[in-house]
This record gives C-alpha cells, sequence and structure tokens, in this order.
C-alpha cells in the first residue's frame, strides 16, 4: 500500500511538470504570436501614413523588398527572400543547370555588359560571341545604362530550343555584329580539370558541390585508379564555396568505410537535426588523400575537409578556411518567391562547428563578432590531434599564397588585363600550349604602353584610408597637430605606377598569360596554366621527388 502510493505521489509530480512545462510553452508561444501581431500593426500603420502624407509617390513593391532585405540580412547573410521570377537563377547554382546561352557577362563602367567567358561548344560558343563582345540589344530590346547583369542574364535565359538574337559591339571590327543563338540546357561541369600530376598523383579540380558533383568525382577516381594505377589523390576545393549536403556525404563515401558517421546537423527544431553516415563501400579505402582548402573553401567544401581531417583519413594542406557552418533551407511562401533560412548549424565527427562569425551577438557597427582563436575550443581527432572549432578548418600543413591588394590588384579591378587579351587575341591566330605559353619581352612593353593610352592610374588600400583618417582629424579638431606626420605619410605612400610595374613584373605577366590562354583554351587550359606555377602543388610534387 505504501509503494502505491509513492508511485502515485511520483505520477502526479511528472504529469504536473509535463502540465507545467506544456502551459509554459503554449504561453511562450502566444506571447510571440502577440508580439509579431503587434510588430505588423505598427508596419501597417507606418506603411498607411507614408503612402498618405509622404510628398512623393511611393514605390510601394520596392520599399516593401527594401525592408524585408534588411530584415533578413541583419539576422546572418545566408538568410534572404527569392523573388519568384528569380528562384530559377537561385536553383541553377545549386543544380548547375539552367535554359540559356552558356557564357559569364561582367559589367565595366566604361564598356558596359560584356561577355567575359563563353563557355566552349556551348550556344554562345558555336554562334560566334566571343570574350569581350559588348551588348548592344537583346531581342530588339537596347541594352541601356541602367541594366544589371542580372536584367541581361534573364534576358538570355530562356527555355531550351527557343532562339534569342544578340547585337554586339566587337573591338577591332566596325559597326554591330548580329548572332542568332538557340538556346541549351546548359549543364556546368562541377569538375572544371582532373589528370595525372607528377609520377602517380591523381588531381581533381572540384569547383562547386552541385547535383550530380559526386557522380563525377566517382567516374573520376574509377578512371584514375583502373587506367593511370594512380597511388595516391589530391581534392582540390580551393575557391570552392560549397553547395548540396548530400554531394559532399557521397564524396566521403568514397574514402571512407560504410557506416561511417560524417556529420551532425542541429537545429532550433529538432526537426531539422540530422546525423549523416557514409551510404556505400569506398572505391579508394587505403589511397593516401590530400584535401587543399584556402580561405574561399566553405559550407560543403569545409565538411568534407573537417570530416577527413577529423577521422585522420586526409592531410589537409593550405590555408584557413572560410568558416561557414550554417545550413539553409528554402521554404516556398504562400504569395509566390521563397524564404532562404538558416535552419541549423553543422557539427563534424569530432563535435566541433566550425562558423567563424556569431551573428546571434553584434558590435557597435551591427557586424557579427568572430570568435577570437584565444576562445577556440579543443577536440581530438580519431587518433588523438588537437584540432579547434570557431573559425573554419585549419590545415594541418599552412601554405598560404600571396595576396595583394597594391597595383596587381588594380591593374585586375580596372579589367587592363582582360582588355590587352582581347586586343592580343585580334592580332595572334594560336598561342603555345597552356603549359608553356608567356608573352614575350616586346608583348611586356606593348602592355605599358596600353595601360598609358588606358590612361590608368590608381591609389593604394592604404591611401584610401589614409584620406578617411584625414576627415577624422579634422572633424575632432587635430588637423594642425597631426599635419607634418600626415605630409610623411603621404609622401611615403606616393605611388609611382613605372616603378611599381617592374616591382611586380612576375605577377602581372602571370595574370596577362592566364587572361589569354583563357581566351584559346577555356575553363580547361585556365586550369592546367594555373598549375604551372601552384605553390601548394610544387610543394606537394618536391616532396614526392624527395620520398622517390
Amino acid at each position: 500500500m505504501k509503494k502505491q502510493q509513492i508511485f502515485f505521489f511520483i505520477f502526479l509530480l511528472v504529469v504536473n511538470s509535463v502540465f507545467a512545462q506544456k502551459t509554459k510553452q503554449q504561453s511562450t508561444s502566444s506571447d510571440v504570436n502577440a508580439e509579431i501581431g503587434t510588430q505588423l500593426d505598427l508596419y501597417n500603420s507606418l506603411f498607411r501614413e507614408l503612402n498618405l502624407y509622404y510628398v512623393d509617390t511611393l514605390n510601394i513593391k520596392e520599399m516593401v523588398q527594401t525592408s524585408v532585405d534588411a530584415m533578413l540580412y541583419n539576422l546572418d547573410p545566408y538568410t534572404s527572400f527569392i523573388p519568384e521570377e528569380e528562384f530559377e537563377t537561385f536553383r541553377s547554382q545549386t543544380t548547375g543547370e539552367y535554359g540559356g546561352v552558356g557564357a559569364v557577362i561582367s559589367y565595366d563602367k566604361k564598356k558596359g555588359i560584356f561577355v567575359s567567358e563563353p563557355y566552349e561548344n556551348k550556344p554562345a560558343y558555336n554562334a560566334g560571341l566571343r570574350a569581350g563582345d559588348v551588348f548592344k540589344e537583346i531581342d530588339g530590346q537596347k541594352i541601356k545604362e541602367s541594366h544589371t547583369t542580372s536584367d541581361v542574364s534573364q534576358m538570355l535565359r530562356g527555355i531550351p530550343g527557343t532562339e534569342v538574337t544578340v547585337k554586339v559591339s566587337r573591338p577591332g571590327k566596325n559597326g554591330l555584329l548580329t548572332k542568332k543563338i538557340l538556346r541549351e540546357k546548359i549543364v556546368l561541369d562541377p569538375v572544371s580539370y582532373y589528370g595525372v600530376i607528377g609520377k602517380k598523383t591523381g588531381y581533381i579540380l572540384l569547383n562547386q558541390f552541385t547535383d550530380k558533383a559526386a557522380d563525377k568525382v566517382k567516374t573520376i577516381l574509377y578512371e584514375l585508379r583502373d587506367n593511370h594505377a594512380v597511388d595516391s589523390i589530391v581534392l582540390d576545393l580551393r575557391n570552392n564555396p560549397g553547395g548540396l549536403v548530400n554531394e559532399a556525404i557521397d564524396i566521403l563515401s568514397y574514402f571512407l568505410p560504410k557506416g561511417t558517421k560524417v556529420l551532425e546537423m542541429k537545429g532550433k527544431s529538432k526537426s531539422e537535426d540530422e546525423t549523416y553516415f557514409t551510404k556505400q563501400s569506398p572505391i579508394m579505402p587505403d589511397i593516401p588523400l590530400v584535401i587543399l582548402i584556402n580561405e574561399s573553401s566553405a559550407s560543403a567544401s569545409e565538411i568534407v575537409a573537417g570530416a577527413l581531417q577529423d577521422l585522420d583519413r586526409a592531410t589537409i594542406i593550405g590555408a584557413r578556411s572560410f568558416g561557414k557552418g550554417l545550413v539553409q533551407r528554402s521554404i516556398p511562401l504562400p504569395n509566390g518567391g521563397y524564404l532562404k533560412v538558416t535552419v541549423a548549424k553543422y557539427y563534424t565527427p569530432s563535435g566541433r562547428c566550425i562558423q567563424a562569425i556569431d551573428y546571434g551577438h553584434k558590435d557597435e557597427r551591427g557586424e557579427g563578432y568572430r570568435t577570437p582563436d584565444s576562445l577556440c575550443r579543443e577536440f581530438k581527432t580519431a587518433k588523438g590531434r588537437i584540432v579547434k572549432d570557431g573559425g573554419g578548418i585549419t590545415p594541418d600543413i599552412t601554405i598560404k599564397d600571396s595576396s595583394t591588394y597594391n597595383i596587381v590588384y588594380a591593374l585586375y579591378e580596372q579589367n587592363l588585363y582582360f582588355d590587352f587579351a582581347t586586343e592580343y587575341v585580334l592580332k595572334h591566330k594560336k598561342i603555345d600550349s597552356p603549359q608553356r605559353f608567356s608573352i614575350t619581352e616586346n608583348d611586356f612593353n606593348d602592355f605599358k604602353t596600353f595601360l598609358k593610352q588606358n590612361d590608368f592610374s590608381y591609389k593604394l588600400k592604404s591611401e584610401k584610408q589614409l584620406e578617411l583618417l584625414k576627415k577624422w582629424l579634422e572633424a575632432e579638431g587635430y588637423q594642425e597637430r597631426s599635419s607634418k606626420a600626415i605630409t610623411m605619410l603621404e609622401e611615403a605612400m606616393k605611388v609611382d605606377t613605372e616603378k611599381d610595374i617592374e616591382q611586380f613584373k612576375d605577377k602581372i605577366i602571370q595574370l596577362i598569360n592566364l587572361n589569354i590562354v583563357e581566351r584559346y583554351y577555356y575553363q580547361k587550359g585556365k586550369a592546367q596554366f594555373l598549375l604551372r606555377d601552384d605553390k601548394v602543388l610544387n610543394y606537394l610534387l618536391k616532396k614526392e621527388s624527395k620520398e622517390d
């Protein structure tokens, strides 16, 4: 009898606890819904009064779009509203497929919107469009200064099998060229180059984790294994922004035992929690594996690199990755459009989240806090090595490419490598192979003349910051006191264009060569050229040579 009383008492406590919790949740939910209603009433009232009293006519749609964009961006850069008419463009970024002409377009304030790269053997290329062609008219609609690259891209896209007529101006040609292009289903290859480097090292350059990226990598691995008998693999994920998580899991399956835990997702809602395991037997379970990453390797790239590092299955080489450990999902909205919303964070097998920026806590400028190295937590790999969270994947071997914001970048920013390559192509029907080509000394002198003809000038990034400092000193009343120091800094930072061109000659020539090679050999040739002077790969090949 006593036991029954105790049991009944415990039962009552549990029921009361559950009921209290449920009541609390309902109360909280009710409070939140009430607050949403209050704020939406405020928003509606504000809009009504603006529409009634503002001196000019309001563009309602544009204002709502601006407020929605600002609200979502305040959460994190990845949560956004996608209008219905832009969803196909968004979808093509994950599938790598769209209906169009197959060309990359860019904007230049002098030229306007132009073809920066026609994909080899795609409709634009087959119709005769070439890099440097400037769009003047598409299907009878003139291209104006107000048009953006997004506008022109939408004009060029369409249902496969339909025709689009474009008029372009071409350097070296008088008048406009008219091209009729038959649209196709464009499928972008996620792997721009693969092959054997060194003696028997297989190399794969994976650009993005789009739909069927894993299938492409699988086909290449079988070819490298069966036809070339490679004894190691390099998977290059540098500048790979990520993509579909399932593609990353499938690629991990090629190198890890079936059933290996490689990723966890944890969200606010339990429905977003998920644990991923490899689903198939590996193709290359034991082959030595190297993963290359840099500052632009993000998301799915970090899933692959992080899992292989945690499981001690690969050596990670390069520079610290971007640090995107947030997961997005697209939700259709009732009135059209989609909400792309961050729903979870992902965690590597050791338990670390490599998200670099905490968007939930903002500084005085409204920017998320970056986790300092001192606060990164330590985790252990399968073999007990120390790895850290809080800021991307730190390579096992760090080899950082030197980046610069001097004259080398200024020439790129002003499209001068590109424009010189356009002129070069007019004078040269063919060039040497990507592995051997380089401009001559006379060509480099022509480039310097070309810069003078285009009135090239530039400012150092530090010079721009100095101008900002001068404004602040003036505003705060310290202009006179600091004038001598400012004058000395201005003198030290004076740009000598001719001297800078000679100082950075090697890097400038490399980028001229790259732009020219791309005109003749396209994406594959560009990749082959870049491998010539690749700092990271040269390190690997030297190491391979020493071991032999």
